[in-house]
């Protein structure tokens, strides 16, 4: 009980003796924000606005609904025409991360 009244009695006189070091702190901080100044970004590093999907994408109009449930596997997927897949798509064969660094193969194990 003695620890908790002393903690208490603590608490209450903390803000006449210190509260000042509150009032300080937040004078600082209004001032860095009085003194910041904005950066303007290079042109070539500022963020674009985001380009519209339907600019990027183009989708064909699908045929129609198959009649059969096993019909809807890859109903859309099978056409060619209707560009799901893109093209030239880069595939890579067996790599090694430690070719690509250019570490000797005595370095994994």
């Amino acid at each position: 009980k003695a620890h908790v009244k002393l903690e208490k009695a603590s608490a209450d006189a903390w803000p006449s003796k210190w509260g000042f070091l509150t009032e300080a702190s937040k004078e600082m901080e209004s001032e860095k924000l009085k003194k910041a100044v904005k950066v303007e970004l290079p042109p070539h590093l500022a963020a674009r606005p985001p380009t519209p999907a339907e600019k990027c994408i183009q989708v064909g109009p699908s045929p129609p609904v198959p009649q059969t449930t096993q019909g809807l596997i890859g109903w859309r997927s099978a056409h060619a025409h209707l560009q799901l897949e893109k093209p030239n798509t880069m595939q890579h064969g067996r790599r090694s991360l430690l070719r690509e660094l250019g570490w000797p193969l005595e370095a994994c194990c």
